[in-house]
């Protein structure tokens, strides 16, 4: 079955910083869970490096910062979503289940048509 993938484009230009799509979601969401951008990244087969750059871009197109983190050390780091960064998501998943369900159908006769074989 085919399936949707919603980008959302802030600054109209495309940049990546005001860009949000389900990878940068799906960190945000792994951030949460794990308590540290690194693991996040590392759940999603993702190197330290483009994990952290990730969250910059994504705090970077915000006025708002989505991720806070703590420096390591002694105490050891960590990091953690602000309230803005749940919101974030808690709006983004809801768009993404109305654009599901309101093409659910179309999905289902696009994978109708893709598995028809054209006849010479």
């Amino acid at each position: 079955m085919p399936h949707l993938s919603i980008r959302i484009d802030f600054d109209g230009r495309g940049s990546p910083a005001g860009r949000l799509g389900p990878g940068k979601v799906l960190l945000l969401e792994r951030i949460a869970r794990e308590g540290s951008i690194a693991a996040a990244g590392r759940s999603m087969d993702m190197s330290y490096k483009r994990a952290w750059q990730l969250v910059a871009e994504i705090n970077a197109g915000f006025a708002d910062p989505l991720v806070a983190a703590q420096t390591g050390g002694k105490a050891g780091g960590g990091a953690a979503l602000t309230p803005r960064g749940k919101e974030l998501i808690h709006h983004y998943r809801a768009i993404e289940r109305k654009a599901l369900s309101a093409t659910a159908a179309h999905l289902k006769a696009l994978q109708a048509i893709s598995g028809r074989r054209r006849k010479d």
